[in-house]
């Protein structure tokens, strides 16, 4: 059981990093520090908004409307920090206390 709590712990610290990522790039592109044609930056960016789309689509389809102010990466980053002390709160189950 250890094991499993290792994982979804990795699990979620990578989605965690990937979207830290996909913020900032969005900052720099929206304040013209990265230019979308840049074949590196559009692969990259291209990859990450596949990444993370499946995550933040249900988010955004529950969220209303806000115009250009995305909030579903906020609602994400709240679940995560849930699911984390939820788990750390239960890792005497996983690890046999």
């Amino acid at each position: 059981m250890t094991t499993l709590y290792q994982a979804l712990m990795l699990i979620l610290d990578v989605i965690w990093f990937i979207m830290i990522v996909h913020i900032i790039m969005s900052w720099l592109i929206n304040f013209q520090v990265l230019n979308l044609r840049q074949p590196l930056v559009a692969q990259l960016w291209d990859g990450l908004n596949r990444l993370l789309e499946p995550i933040y689509g249900p988010v955004r389809r529950i969220l209303p409307n806000t115009g250009a102010l995305d909030l579903a990466p906020l609602v994400v980053f709240i679940i995560i920090i849930i699911l984390r002390q939820a788990l750390a709160n239960n890792a005497g189950l996983f690890l046999g206390y």
